[in-house]
Formats: C-alpha cells, sequence, structure tokens
C-alpha cells in the first residue's frame, strides 16, 4: 500500500513552556492525488502548522511523516519532493524571473533545469516578463511566479498559502484551474491553506477546520454543508469560527 502524502500525529507547538499551544494535538492523513483544505480565523494555527510540516519549526511534540519520511529525522528527503508557495513571501525582488528560478531550481537540483523553466514559462504564461525583475511585476504576475517556483522541481506534495489572495476574479480562477489540472496529471497531493470559501468548495475533497489550535471539524464541504445544515462554506465557517456552530438535526 502507497505512504500517504502526510501523516501528522498529535501533532503540538508551544512558543512558551506555560503558554497556550498554537497548535493543540493535530492528527490528519492526507491521501496522495488528493486536496485539502486547512481552515480557520487568524490565530488559527495555519501558519504554525505549516511550518511545522516544512520542517522550518520543531514541534513540542508530535510526529509529521512527509512523503514515507520523518520530518524530524529525514526532513531534506522528503524535502526534494515538497515544495510551498504564499504571496506573503516574495521572492528577490532584483533577480529577474529567470534567475529566480534558476536559483530554486539549483537548489532542488532539478535536471535538465533550462527546459524545465522555459516549460513552466510556457505552462503559466510568463514569457513576456521572464527577464524582468520580480520587484517589477504586477499582483497577478508575482503569482504566477511564485507558482512557477512552487512547481520547479515537480513536487509530488504542495503547500499553499492563501494562492490566490489579492488576485482579481480572472486570474484567480485561472490559477485554480491550474492547480486542478496539475493534481489530475500528477497525482500530486495539496493541502490549502485558504480563506476564500468559494476556493474551498471547488478545489478541496476534505476540510480541516482549526480553532484556537484545535481541530474543531473535518469533513468534505459538502458533508459539512449538510451537517451544519447551511448553503455555503462561508456560512460553516463564520458558524465554527465564531463558536456559535449549530449542527442541523
Amino acid at each position: 500500500m502507497q505512504n500517504p502524502a502526510l501523516l501528522v500525529e498529535n501533532l503540538t507547538k508551544r512558543y512558551r513552556p506555560e503558554g497556550p499551544p498554537a497548535v493543540d494535538g493535530l492528527s490528519f492523513t492526507l491521501p496522495r492525488g488528493q486536496t485539502w483544505g486547512l481552515l480557520g480565523g487568524n490565530g488559527a494555527g495555519k501558519t504554525t502548522t505549516i511550518a511545522m510540516l516544512l520542517g522550518l519549526l520543531v514541534p513540542t511534540s508530535g510526529q509529521v511523516v512527509a512523503l514515507g519520511h520523518a520530518m524530524a529525522t529525514d526532513r531534506f528527503a522528503a524535502l526534494a519532493r515538497m515544495n510551498f508557495s504564499s504571496p506573503y513571501l516574495a521572492l528577490p525582488a532584483k533577480l529577474t524571473v529567470a534567475e529566480n528560478l534558476r536559483f530554486y531550481g539549483h537548489l532542488y537540483n532539478v535536471p535538465a533545469l533550462g527546459r524545465r523553466i522555459a516549460d513552466l514559462a510556457e505552462q503559466l504564461h510568463l514569457g513576456d516578463f521572464l527577464h524582468r525583475p520580480a520587484g517589477d511585476l504586477s499582483a497577478g504576475q508575482k503569482t504566477r511566479v511564485a507558482l512557477a517556483k512552487a512547481l520547479i522541481n515537480t513536487p509530488d506534495l504542495l503547500l499553499l498559502d492563501e494562492p490566490t489572495a489579492s488576485l482579481d476574479p480572472d486570474t484567480g480562477d485561472w490559477v485554480r484551474g491550474w492547480l486542478e489540472r496539475y493534481r489530475t496529471e500528477t497525482g500530486c497531493a495539496i493541502l490549502l491553506a485558504s480563506h476564500n470559501m468559494g476556493e474551498v468548495e471547488r478545489l478541496c475533497d476534505q476540510v480541516l477546520v482549526l480553532r484556537q489550535g484545535r481541530m474543531v471539524d473535518s469533513g468534505s464541504p459538502t458533508e459539512l454543508l449538510t451537517k451544519y445544515g447551511r448553503d455555503t462554506m462561508e456560512e460553516v465557517f463564520l458558524d465554527i469560527a465564531r463558536g456559535r456552530a449549530q449542527v442541523a438535526a
């Protein structure tokens, strides 16, 4: 049986020994080839969770196994097959788009790197600004470049933090469609942190809802809509985030 993309067991993070946990006993198993949503309001623990999944933060307790590799002892083997994208982390502004992609491609030891960059430039429509400094790009262009950077090593596991934040509806729809195709064609697993509930309904097979560091509910968007008797995931999200959820009879 194939290993899951992510196995998370009792993951906990405290920034101070006596302080409240930022993440408290989180457990889930993300299968390969699926997209799961990680939802919660500001301070719910999403960013801390992603940082631990990437090995950037050491958990207080619990474990993460990514693509069959324990992050505590073998994280570099996992990271070679993972990648991450967030519009809140800017690429070096003075480097051109091509220079940025070459830099990250060398970090991942991508074979035939020039061809890979050319393929991504064609697929993500980067050609018109491939040799422009990253700092001179529009928000939509920066998002496409960030996605190209996240795909440079053809990852088997992709962690996305608000991938369509600040984008106009047309560009956001284009990015979501591209992610759907990439997952279908490669079998990549995607963990998506998003505040865009329409995006969650469209992309996610399963949703994990965090509040104050704890997972308070999970299920497919359809299951959650039925469970809470709501018409949209935004209504479900608001109910849970505000602690007023009423499960439908």
